[in-house]
């Protein structure tokens, strides 16, 4: 794993749509939040991002966005081809060792409803819900979830 940096731009933002598109959403909707899945130099400058390399090029991401009272996990995406390899699982158990090294006791996540199950087994748990309208789902909302930091390592000496 290494800190992303400019040029691994095009890459994480091509993960990330491929990610999005894997749960089968409507290319209308993918065009929709091309923003936000679009990871730009100057993201990477304001935001910790770091990502792991599978044969020299980069198969999933992770972003971390601070606010004054807590850090939020902004992304965390993984290369299709290999999901369900437990490679989501050490990006995340990484975004937590990051976060307690810098002091932080908890990470909210507005998760794709499709990722809430594994963010549940990773010891989340959700608070709320955040409105995520899109065009023919005015109803969409995300699962705002909360981490506790201390419960990730938790979880997974429990299923050792």
């Amino acid at each position: 794993m290494r800190r992303a940096t400019p040029t691994d731009c095009p890459r994480l933002t091509e993960i990330a749509h491929a990610a999005k598109r894997y749960w089968g959403y409507p290319e209308a909707w993918i065009v929709n939040w091309r923003d936000q899945l679009t990871i730009t130099e100057g993201y990477v400058a304001a935001q910790y991002v770091e990502l792991v390399e599978i044969g020299g090029a980069p198969a999933g991401f992770f972003a971390l966005r601070k606010h004054r009272d807590f850090t939020e996990l902004d992304h965390l995406w993984v290369d299709p081809a290999i999901i369900g390899q437990g490679l989501g699982r050490k990006l995340l158990e990484q975004a937590v060792s990051v976060c307690r090294g810098e002091g932080v006791e908890r990470v909210e996540i507005d998760s794709d409803p499709y990722a809430e199950p594994f963010y549940l087994h990773m010891g989340a748990r959700r608070i709320g819900k955040t409105p995520a309208a899109v065009e023919g789902d005015p109803e969409r909302y995300l699962p705002r979830m909360t981490l506790d930091v201390g419960l990730v390592d938790a979880v997974r000496y429990s299923e050792v």
